[in-house]
């Protein structure tokens, strides 16, 4: 497999990942959801808002939008998950969208990252979406290990790249149309 193909099945466990996560999200019982909790983000609610304002970001520096940190500075967090997970399936499918479009070339293309007061940086594209990706599995498993202390069981979130797994995804990468 080579990197293009790489980022672009990444961006697809992006999606079926974030679906596992919220779907168990969905299920939290009054108040848990907003609950302080210990981890980076004092919250699961704050912590799958700040996963989607990046996301909006470095979508916004990818696709070369011209937004630059605004895109993160005025996103408005959502107060309820389900709104949250909406927005997220659609952050989601903009980066699988951007991925398919990308050459092997575009990888090595810099875009500007408007970084405030320390100024404009070209990044590489393939840097960004590696970073993107790592940024979304960091802040993903905090919000994992937070379900750990409510009602809900946390999701398996590592069944989507191998075919043993498959089994165990067939059902989710079908409804989202992953294959």
């Amino acid at each position: 497999m080579d990197l293009l193909n790489h980022f672009r099945r990444m961006a697809a466990n992006n999606l079926w990942s974030n679906d596992r996560l919220y779907r168990a999200v969905l299920q939290l019982k009054p108040g848990e959801f907003e609950a302080e909790r210990t981890s980076f983000f004092p919250s699961i609610k704050a912590t799958l808002n700040h996963i989607l304002a990046v996301d909006h970001l470095y979508l916004d520096f990818l696709e070369e939008g011209g937004v630059g940190a605004a895109a993160h500075d005025d996103f408005v967090p959502f107060d309820r998950a389900q709104a949250l997970f909406a927005a997220q399936v659609v952050a989601d499918r903009r980066l699988m969208a951007f991925c398919d479009r990308l050459s092997a070339d575009d990888l090595e293309r810099r875009v500007i990252t408007d970084r405030r007061e320390d100024g404009k940086i070209p990044e590489r594209i393939g840097d960004l979406l590696a970073h993107l990706f790592i940024h979304d599995i960091h802040h993903r498993g905090q919000v994992h290990a937070m379900l750990s202390g409510t009602s809900v069981k946390p999701p398996q979130l590592d069944e989507f790249f191998l075919d043993y797994d498959l089994k165990l995804r067939r059902a989710e990468v079908e409804r989202l149309n992953l294959e």
